[in-house]
């Protein structure tokens, strides 16, 4: 039987840059045809990926073979993922990247969607990279691009839901991660991930996500948007009136209290969490602290530790 007939085309996972990108583990099966996969800190296990955001270099380098590699990079809300295209990969990979390649150089703005390989690689200095081998590459519009981004929030938070559960019981086993309610595609990743990454905060995953929906949502402008920075109102010393990015104070209190809601794990949420996360939705530190002391005072939420907030049921 010839080797390609066992070969089973791997899914492409829906991932966002961040949790792509800080991956650390590998793994490759000792058949010269068994795929190799990236296994992220959530227990994906990633052969394959479908990845999209905004497409912002493209550069044409030659390899010691005299080989043309093309390199570049893009732009989701939670950061890079980079990619490379040479002469061993897909004609329509090449060709898609050198069209928007042009695209750029004549400075159109413009998002795409692919479908590619994992890579991973370590240095001689130990230093590990993950990348993307493309196999297809479209240009996309905004509505393709916020439907990635809403089923790629989805995915991921999906995969947080799973990561928590299975810390208690991934000693135990497979069996015990199933009976658990973990989603049979992650439980092989999951047996892996735990123990190699060390039970490190996934917290900035869940705020990757909420601006991942700001985006979907509209209520962000760009990815590379930097977050709006508030002015400080009065001459006088004193702070002005406190108020959202679109004016209004009530907006400020929603999302502190949506954020606590969703980052919540039974303990509350820490002070500086809560700064971070309000920043990076655009508003600025001392109207969160503000917004933290209307709430607490109207009895909306309680400091059950000092610095950390809940809910009040």
């Amino acid at each position: 039987m010839e080797p390609s007939r066992n070969i089973r085309r791997q899914p492409a996972w829906h991932v966002f840059a961040s949790e792509f990108g800080e991956a650390t583990l590998n793994e490759k099966g000792s058949g010269e045809y068994d795929p190799s996969f990236v296994i992220t800190r959530l227990g994906a296990k990633v052969n394959r990926c479908l990845v999209a955001g905004l497409l912002e270099r493209v550069e044409a380098r030659e390899t010691s073979s005299g080989q043309t590699m093309y390199q570049g990079q893009i732009r989701d809300p939670s950061g890079l993922m980079y990619f490379s295209v040479g002469d061993y990969d897909p004609e329509s990979a090449r060709e898609s990247i050198l069209e928007l390649s042009r695209a750029l150089e004549e400075g159109e703005t413009m998002h795409v969607l692919m479908v590619a390989k994992a890579r991973w690689y370590q240095t001689d200095e130990g230093a590990i990279y993950t990348s993307l081998r493309p196999e297809e590459v479209v240009r996309i519009d905004p509505s393709r691009y916020s439907a990635w981004l809403a089923r790629t929030a989805h995915a991921t938070l999906g995969r947080l839901d799973a990561y928590e559960r299975a810390q208690s019981v991934v000693s135990e086993g497979p069996a015990a991660m199933k009976q658990a309610g973990i989603p049979e595609h992650l439980v092989p990743g999951l047996s892996l991930a735990l123990p190699h990454y060390d039970g490190a905060s996934v917290e900035q995953y869940r705020l990757h996500v909420l601006q991942a929906l700001d985006i979907a949502e509209g209520r962000m402008d760009a990815v590379r948007t930097e977050p709006a920075k508030l002015p400080i109102h009065g001459n006088d010393g004193e702070e002005g009136d406190a108020a959202s990015p679109d004016g209004s104070s009530g907006d400020a209190n929603d999302v502190m209290k949506q954020l606590i809601a969703t980052l919540d794990q039974g303990q509350g949420v820490d002070y500086e969490t809560l700064i971070r996360n309000m920043g990076a939705r655009g508003f600025d530190a001392g109207l969160a602290d503000t917004t933290l002391d209307a709430l607490f005072d109207e009895g909306s939420i309680l400091e059950p530790n000092f610095g950390w907030y809940r809910l009040v049921e």
